[in-house]
């Protein structure tokens, strides 16, 4: 892997290590606010829970961070529970020394109240903070309009130290609301481990792989149409891997005479995942708002052929007819045409899925990733500009 900068020049990193770390006279001590800890099911647990162990993997001591939940895992009146032990846990370490940066993951609606008050907490106690932006609905979520709540959510980007966004066009959308942030935004996409179980793939019969939340806004009534249509072709199966609306797909999937042909084994922890990885061929999500899924960097990093839909940051790490093929939102022939098309050519699945998994090692490993977000932290806690030099 060649030497990737990361937007810091202070923080030159290969192959996930930082080779030159920034000058600092003593460790950084983080307080990571993330929903339901790093045990949650989540998207962003998940992340921070891969965080959290690739950071002890790699060791050294110019990092302390913990990871507490800020929403917790219980019913939704205990979130204020959990946001205020939160903010007292802030507190108490701020009075013992022991803080240095908080990192708020942040999505849409609930999310975003919450956070608004733990990044208040953090400004009244003199703690930096930076807001790492998830959730695929935020452009619909922070409107631009003048409201009282879309001046306070600017206030809370524009406050931050660092903004961590997924892509390129999340960096623009922030730029363009929060107009003060524009010269705190850090590109650090998502990524993954590369997968410690073989790739085997479907054998004879081609296995197209869905994985994420059951329902309309990832395309699954689609989904179902395309693979209706296909059903005329032989040697091919599916997995739709997730929770939510199981049950009524399940049924619609009968109603459409698919269900010999499509499983749906529910929500499945990571060792189950990885399992279905190493036996898919495909990896389909065709989503109508994502910000930059994590299925996705997990099919490439198997070297699985992608079909995705050029939602949110995707096309940041998926380029159409080289790294994966993409669809329009909602286009249920097109659908159609690129999982055929993937069926039936399997030099096509070959070199899509080479391509990706060279994606993945270049830009999207999680060594790089937890070494980029150990640079923001570093410079959060000096008050330095996104790429200054030491």
């Amino acid at each position: 892997m060649q030497a990737l900068l990361c937007g810091y020049p202070a923080c030159v990193i290969r192959n996930g290590v930082m080779l030159q770390r920034p000058v600092h006279n003593r460790k950084v001590h983080v307080l990571v606010a993330t929903p339901a800890g790093v045990s949650g099911q989540g998207g962003i647990d998940r992340i921070m829970g891969a965080l959290n162990h690739e950071l002890e993997r790699q060791g050294g001591t110019d990092i302390d961070a913990r990871f507490l939940p800020s929403r917790g895992s219980g019913p939704v009146a205990l979130s204020a529970f959990h946001m205020t032990g939160f903010c007292l846990r802030m507190l108490a370490a701020r009075m013992a020394g022991h803080v240095d940066v908080v990192h708020i993951n942040v999505s849409s609606f609930g999310s975003t109240y919450r956070k608004m008050v733990i990044a208040k907490c953090a400004q009244l106690l003199g703690i930096p903070y930076v807001l790492h932006l998830h959730g695929a609905q935020y452009q619909t979520f922070w409107q631009e309009n003048r409201s009282f709540m879309s001046h306070r959510i600017r206030q809370m980007f524009e406050h931050a130290s660092r903004v961590v966004v997924l892509g390129r066009i999340w960096r623009d959308f922030v730029a363009a609301r929060a107009p003060g942030a524009a010269g705190t935004i850090v590109i650090v996409p998502n990524a993954t481990e590369v997968p410690s179980l073989a790739h085997v793939g479907g054998g004879d019969t081609v296995h197209i792989l869905f994985l994420g939340r059951i329902g309309d806004r990832k395309g699954i009534p689609q989904l179902l149409d395309a693979l209706h249509r296909m059903e005329p072709i032989k040697d091919w199966r599916a997995t739709i891997a997730g929770d939510g609306e199981v049950e009524a797909t399940r049924l619609r999937s009968a109603e459409l005479g698919l269900a010999e042909r499509i499983s749906f084994p529910g929500w499945v922890g990571p060792t189950k995942v990885a399992s279905l990885i190493a036996s898919a061929d495909i990896l389909v999500l065709p989503s109508f708002a994502e910000n930059l899924p994590v299925s996705i960097i997990e099919g490439m990093a198997a070297g699985l052929a992608v079909v995705t839909t050029p939602v949110g940051a995707v096309e940041d790490i998926i380029t159409n007819e080289q790294s994966g093929l993409l669809v329009p939102p909602g286009d249920v022939a097109a659908l159609t045409e690129a999982l055929t098309r993937l069926i039936e050519d399997t030099a096509l699945r070959a070199r899509l899925g080479a391509a990706a998994m060279a994606v993945h090692r270049e830009r999207l490993e999680l060594s790089s990733f937890a070494a980029s977000i150990r640079c923001v932290w570093h410079e959060a806690a000096r008050g330095m500009r996104p790429g200054a030099k030491s």
